[in-house]
């Protein structure tokens, strides 16, 4: 039987993204987020426009999308109720956000020189996606507080150690474990449910 609810939150369960960019004085800032969807070569990214990294893009029109893995849940979790803007917006101080001006530090993660664009991107990511802005849309209409970002990938890097050794530029779904986020709560992949015919297509 289903139950009619009006849920608080709608994040069924989406790979967490590790989005670096760069502040007005050049120092980078990185934020963790989930929603986020993909087609071909470019990501639309759902964020509140009051948070630094939509100033940042807005501004820069550049980013890095560093996907984690599951194992790297602990240095996402240490980057939960930060924010890089100062001063914090009130409806962060309110839910307990702190001030941090160093979020690789924080983080305890590496920034390491991006190839196509400024921002850093984050060593220990086993996906890092050097991209830039392409467009901004209002979601909610012209005075709501969320947008959707239309992300352009221009250079791509995978670890080794997940791609596949049979197929060239193929990622081997058995060696990637993206972090899941869903309905906030932090989430691995299970084990194949069954074998895809699409999979074969592509």
């Amino acid at each position: 039987m289903h139950k009619e609810i009006e849920p608080k939150i709608m994040y069924f369960g989406t790979p967490v993204v590790l989005i670096s960019t760069l502040n007005e004085d050049g120092t980078p800032n990185l934020a963790p987020m989930s929603s986020a969807w993909w087609l071909k070569n470019f990501c639309l990214l759902g964020l509140g426009k009051l948070g630094k990294t939509f100033e940042n893009l807005t501004r820069e029109k550049e980013c890095v999308l560093n996907l984690p893995s599951s194992e790297m849940v602990a240095e996402i979790d240490r980057l939960a109720c930060t924010t890089g803007k100062n001063p914090i917006p009130e409806y962060k101080v309110n839910m307990g956000f702190e001030y941090v001006p160093d979020k690789f530090g924080r983080a305890k993660l590496t920034p390491i020189e991006s190839q196509t664009v400024k921002p850093p991107r984050v060593s220990e990511c086993p996906v890092q996606l050097e991209a830039v802005v392409e467009n901004i849309h209002n979601v909610g209409g012209t005075n709501s507080s969320l947008a959707a970002i239309e992300i352009r990938i221009v250079r791509s890097y995978f670890d080794e150690k997940i791609l596949s050794s049979e197929k060239r530029h193929y990622v081997d779904t058995d060696k990637w474990h993206p972090l899941i986020m869903s309905f906030c709560e932090f989430y691995g992949l299970g084990h194949n449910l069954h074998p895809s015919r699409l999979a074969k297509v592509f």
